[in-house]
């Protein structure tokens, strides 16, 4: 693997670690919230990460991931919101577990890809590697919201 492929997959690892930190302590209860001014909730946002990641992989690659079932994109998709919750919704329990795998999962099974080129997106993405940096980007702006939740319930 390339420096820069190890080191893309460091950072991934390092900012999931990070978010995943950031979570300890909070409550099902709590990640279930909507504050004034908010859209959504803690665990729409582990959802929305966790399928942002590979659906963006897809939309490059189009083919289809096995690790995300098609009710994701009901509950976490683009323009979704926890009103859209049912009682299978994952947990935010489950959602960490899923989370913590993902950037391993994501290595296995695209690492020896990632500078494969495909028809570019409309972004103009044209490799994984390139849609892995969008996502850790897009990662961060969520980890941001989920600060802010957490300073919301913390008031």
């Amino acid at each position: 693997m390339k420096q820069r492929h190890q080191v893309l997959f460091n950072q991934l690892e390092s900012y999931r670690s990070y978010m995943l930190g950031v979570l300890e302590g909070v409550s099902e209860a709590e990640a279930e919230v909507i504050p004034p001014g908010f859209n959504n909730n803690i665990r729409w946002n582990l959802g929305h990460i966790y399928l942002d990641q590979y659906d963006w992989i897809q939309a490059v690659t189009k083919e289809k991931s096995g690790n995300v079932p098609d009710s994701f994109r009901s509950w976490f998709g683009y323009g979704t919101s926890p009103t859209d919750f049912t009682s299978e919704t994952p947990s935010i329990e489950v959602l960490k577990t899923l989370l913590a795998k993902q950037p391993e999962q994501i290595k296995e099974q695209y690492g020896h890809r990632l500078e494969e080129e495909f028809p570019p997106t409309e972004m103009g993405m044209a490799t994984i590697e390139q849609v892995l940096v969008r996502t850790i980007f897009h990662e961060g702006m969520h980890l941001q919201a989920i600060l802010d939740l957490k300073k919301c319930l913390n008031n």
